[in-house]
Parts: C-alpha cells; structure tokens; sequence
C-alpha cells in the first residue's frame, strides 16, 4: 500500500541533550555507524529505553564508504566460507523482500573469463552454480554465457582473449540512505538519537562502566548520559573506547583500508562485473547512482582512521585493476574517489584472507564492544547485541524500513501529482522514490509549500533543493558534508561546488 510515513519532529539538539540526560536508559550505544544503529534498533523493537550517539555523522565513515552491496560474498567461496555464504543470501533475501525493497535493487552480475586469467570456465561456472543454490535459486540459477552475451550485457568489456562469461546475481543499494532510514526506524521504535557529540570519558559505578560523559562537538556543551549497559560499536575507534575503559586492555582487531572510485558512465551497462584479480582477490565495476563505481582495495591500514583517504596511488591502482577487463576508462572522469576500514579479527596472516567476522569483548567494567561483520548482515548483529542483553526473543523479525513501497509506484504518483505546480521530472521522480520511498511524498509537500526547492541543486544531478531541506528537520544533517555526501548524492557525483556548499551551510543554519 502506499500511504505517508509521518517524519520525525524538528527536536532541537538542546531538547536530545536533555532527555539524553534525563533518567537511565537501558543501552547507550557508542557508535552510530551500522553496526551500532542495527543494535540501537533491536533494542528499542525490544521496548528497551535505548541511546545512540556518534562523534561525527551517523554513517560517516566506514558504512558509507562500502562497495554498496548487498551481497552473498561470492569470493567467500574461494576460501571455503560456504556457511557465511548461505548465511549472508538469507539476510540479502529478507533485504530485498521484506525491509528495504525501496532501497535494495537487484543487480547481475558477470564474471569475465579470459585465455589468461586466474580461473577457468568449469572452476566459475561450479563456483557460479553453488552460489545461487546457496541462495535457494532465488534468482535463478548461475550460468556460463559466450562472449557475444557478454558484450552485449557490458559493452566496454574487452574481448581480446574473452572466451565467455559467469553470470550471478546479488543487490545493491546506497548505504548512507539504508543507514539514515535503519537510524529512523530506530527513532519510531523509540530510541533518542544525536551525532556530533563524542564521547569523553566513561561513567562508573561500583566498578562497573554505568554511562559516559560526552561533548556536543557543534556548540562544545558537556553533558552525561547513564545506562545499564554500554554498547562500544565505534569501528575503527573500537579499541580506542576499550582503552578508556581499561588502558591495559590489548587491540581485539586490525584495519584493511578499501578504497573506491566514481566515474561517469558514457554508455548503459545491463550488469555490473566482477573482475578477478588474483586467486583471492576481485575487483568490482557496478553502475550505480547513473555513474560506474570501481573497487576496492584489501591494504593494511595503521593510521589515524579519520585521516584514512583515497590516494592518487588508490586510483590509479582501481583503474589499472578494472582495466584488465574494461575498456575507455579515463582519470579525466572520476567524479569522487573515497576510502574507508574494515574492522577485522586481530592475528597473523595477509589482511585480504582474514575471515570477515563479528568480534565481540566484554571489558573488566562490562562494556561490551562489537566490531566488523558485513553490511549485508547488519540486521544480524543487532539481534547478537539483544540476546547478550538478555533481551532475545530468538526470533530475528523482518520490520520493514521507513517509506516501503514499490519505487515504480511512487515515482508515478509523484509525476501525475500536477498540485507542486509543473510535472515533476521523471529523473528526479525516479530519484527520490528509490531514496525515500512513500517519504518521497513528504518531500513533494515541501515542494508544494516553496515551489523553489523543487529546482536541482546541480543541473547535473537528480538531487533537489527540498532534500536538503528534508534532511536538515527530519534526517539529523547538521553540516554540508552530512548532506552532500550521506543525505543526497551530490559529492559523490562530483557536483558539491563551493557554490552549492556555501547555501546549503546558509540552509542548514535556518532551522
């Protein structure tokens, strides 16, 4: 059915730090990238009184930096992970049918295979077929096509030395929109949400960690938050909050830098390519947002991890990679180049063979602090949280996310609506539906009230005035890169001119 999501109200930040401060909640949880909004959610389905807070934005490092996917873990296979396989198409499934179908888009994939390249035919074509029979041939079954196919699902493949192709199917979607959506569904069931407000010391009673004192980074007020339980979910920082709770306590994990780069895209592609790089590692090229996106990189990292970037080395490393395979790709169309840290299990071995798995502590005071595990299986990481809680019910409940709808439905009804004024363009139409879903038609009231928000930012892109105006009362945006970069689209297309940074600053400022 398509109907309206009422947004969140306009609470001010003074009102959040006051009700953050009023009272003990049940979870504070320290962290609001995805792992720690999916806790925040559980906990509050629960009936849990439940806190969320970050230092910076919500989503803004390494769960807006993936390589967008919703995916099984096809090179998984390649080190005989076949349990988390299964595992991980099972929670892609219940994405894509059950909580976010408005957000979740499926996308083949192919997997080229040249005279000279790591693995055979028979080796994908078996490896392709287990793979969708691990998903229960919910999409089909995989399959080896002929070069001819190939090419014309992917016109830049180059075909010297292409003998054929595996075909595959998994999804994709825009992580800082799922993670925006997943930190409101975790506000209707009840928890009080800030970011920008970091964490400076941890509260103790009896020996035991009973809270922690923050600092709104915005205004620099200095406020406490008191819980019966303290969640550490702050990724790359993990060990860095453990430490506060005991300065002896030694490192649970170690980081692998993945860089990722945006480029136009000249020509319609039907699916997107894996790219074998070596035995173990691949390359992705995905259309996604009208655009071509390429990666990622396995590195070690051992930096500060607010400073991880992508470098000029990244790129041309990404480039050169997917070159192997595709063809026309120029330095002079990357749009965006972005990097972020996966948390792994801390050990011996190459960081490109670690196991991509939770790792979960519990301090001397009885903080808990969880780290890694995969976007897909977000949802999963939650419930772990809830069940050390003691708060478990055993069962993992498929609540959709705000705005569920057909995208298709929305965008029709968004173009036939003519009470904005003129016909909304069917790009922009399209664009919000699968942003937003039914919460597009809150943005179409803005539209309707100031006809003048309804104009593109950037003549070059989808995303509209009335975004930023949405995300600034309903979405937590408090800074120019909260809205370009994780509310809309618009840096990672490469159109966040000093222009378009200076009036959305100026917007941001009329609440």
């Amino acid at each position: 059915m398509l109907g309206r999501t009422t947004a969140p109200a306009g609470t001010t930040r003074e009102e959040i730090r006051e009700e953050l401060r009023r009272g003990s909640f049940d979870l504070l949880v320290i962290g609001g990238g995805i792992v720690g909004i999916a806790a925040a959610w559980t906990a509050a389905q629960a009936g849990l009184r439940v806190a969320l807070v970050d230092a910076g934005d919500f989503a803004g490092a390494t769960s807006s930096a993936s390589t967008k996917l919703v995916h099984g873990g096809f090179r998984y296979l390649q080190t005989g992970n076949v349990r988390l396989v299964s595992e991980n198409h099972r929670e892609r499934r219940s994405l894509a049918d059950d909580v976010a179908p408005h957000l979740v888009n499926p996308r083949r994939f192919l997997i080229p295979i040249y005279q000279d390249g790591p693995h055979g035919a028979a080796k994908l074509g078996a490896g392709v077929l287990l793979y969708s029979a691990l998903s229960a041939f919910g999409d089909g079954a995989g399959r080896i096509v002929g070069r001819n196919h190939a090419v014309q699902q992917v016109p830049a493949l180059k075909t010297a030395g292409l003998r054929a192709a595996a075909v595959y199917t998994d999804h994709q979607m825009n992580d800082s929109r799922v993670a925006i959506m997943t930190v409101r569904a975790a506000v209707s069931a009840g928890a009080v949400v800030l970011n920008h407000a970091a964490v400076e010391a941890l509260l103790t009673s009896a020996g035991r960690v009973a809270g922690a004192a923050l600092r709104d980074r915005l205004d620099g007020t200095g406020f406490e938050v008191s819980a019966r339980l303290v969640l550490n979910a702050t990724g790359p920082w993990v060990d860095r909050v453990r430490a506060l709770e005991d300065p002896a306590a030694a490192p649970t994990v170690r980081l692998s830098k993945g860089a990722h780069v945006v480029l136009k895209r000249h020509e319609p592609w039907r699916a997107a390519v894996t790219i074998p790089v070596d035995k173990y590692r691949v390359s992705f090229a995905i259309p996604w947002e009208d655009h071509l996106l390429l990666g990622t990189t396995d590195d070690p990292y051992d930096g500060e991890p607010a400073d991880v970037r992508a470098t000029e080395e990244d790129i041309a490393r990404i480039l050169g990679e997917a070159g192997h395979a595709l063809g026309g790709l120029d330095r002079a169309d990357v749009t965006c180049a972005f990097a972020g840290l996966r948390v792994l299990p801390g050990g011996p071995g190459e960081v490109t063979t670690a196991r991509r798995e939770t790792v979960i502590t519990e301090g001397r005071g009885g903080m808990l602090s969880i780290a890694g595990g995969k976007w897909t299986t977000y949802r999963h990481i939650g419930k772990v949280v809830l069940d050390r809680l003691g708060a478990g019910t055993g069962v993992l409940r498929a609540m959709p996310l705000p705005g569920i709808a057909l995208p298709t439905a929305v965008a029709r009804r968004l173009v036939a609506d003519r009470s904005t004024g003129e016909p909304m363009d069917p790009a922009i139409a399209a664009h919000l539906a699968t942003h937003y879903g039914t919460l597009a038609f809150d943005i179409a009231d803005l539209i309707r009230r100031d006809p003048g928000l309804g104009a593109p930012v950037h003549r070059d892109g989808p995303d509209i005035w009335a975004q930023v105006v949405y995300a600034r009362d309903h979405e937590w945006a408090e800074t120019p890169d909260d809205v370009l970069r994780r509310r809309t689209t618009l840096t990672l297309r490469g159109l966040d001119t000093p222009e378009i940074r200076s009036r959305v600053a100026d917007l941001l400022k009329r609440r």
